[in-house]
């Protein structure tokens, strides 16, 4: 009788591992960023300067995101999050384009037809203007009794109601260094606003853009006079 010899085959002694990939943290810093990166939206609804005040976060969005990228896709076997990080590249580029190019348009469309824009800090005086007493840029006084159109915020201690305001402090910030002292605001930092007709605004921390006629008094910066050296008869507000 012969004997069956049953052979087994041996299980297989490779097995196969799984490596832990760690998420990138440059991947989600950069989404965050990208999200952010939606102020700029909000900002050039104020003005172009402020969209620019806030392009730092898309643009360090930009490069957080696009570093991350490129280290996971050099060492792959270590970290993953691609689709986060570019993610996070795609949402900072979009609102940098779309932040600056919106607050252009708004920089481009603002000023009513008629009026000349100015701005508070071309109303101070350079060092040297300062040095031969010259406190008032000469192209800022040779727009005296000219239609005028500048941005600024409304002085909350300078009213007395909340609605139909005729005349008010506009002010270049609202910063504490406009809402301060009185005194202590410098006289280029400040416009007397005086609304003709029927033109009123009512009162909001936001920004307004107001247009009408300067007055420009360089002899209200004699000690006492208290007056202010810049005032607008104004018949534009938004």
């Amino acid at each position: 009788m012969s004997t069956a010899t049953l052979e087994f085959d041996a299980p297989s002694t490779s097995e196969e591992t799984l490596q832990y990939r760690a998420l990138h943290t440059g991947a989600i810093v950069g989404l965050v960023l990208g999200l952010l990166s939606a102020f700029m939206l909000i900002a050039a609804a104020t003005s172009l300067e402020s969209s620019l005040k806030v392009a730092p976060i898309p643009i360090l969005g930009i490069v957080v995101s696009f570093v991350a990228l490129s280290k996971i896709r050099r060492d792959a076997e270590y970290y993953t999050g691609a689709p986060i990080a570019l993610a996070g590249l795609v949402l900072s580029c979009f609102f940098l384009i779309a932040g600056v190019g919106y607050g252009g348009y708004v920089y481009t469309t603002e000023v009513p037809d008629g009026y000349l824009r100015i701005a508070f800090s071309g109303m101070k005086p350079t060092e040297l203007q300062e040095r031969s007493r010259t406190l008032v840029p000469p192209d800022i006084a040779a727009l005296d009794g000219k239609k005028v159109f500048i941005k600024g915020y409304i002085r909350p201690d300078s009213i007395t109601l909340s609605r139909g305001i005729k005349e008010f402090l506009l002010v270049r910030d609202n910063n504490q260094c406009c809402f301060g002292d009185l005194s202590k605001i410098n006289y280029y930092d400040q416009m007397q606003v005086n609304m003709v007709g029927s033109h009123t605004v009512d009162y909001s921390q936001g920004i307004f853009r107001i247009g009408g006629i300067l007055k420009v008094e360089p002899r209200n910066l004699a000690p006492g006079s208290g007056a202010a050296v810049f005032s607008l008869q104004a018949d534009y507000a938004r």
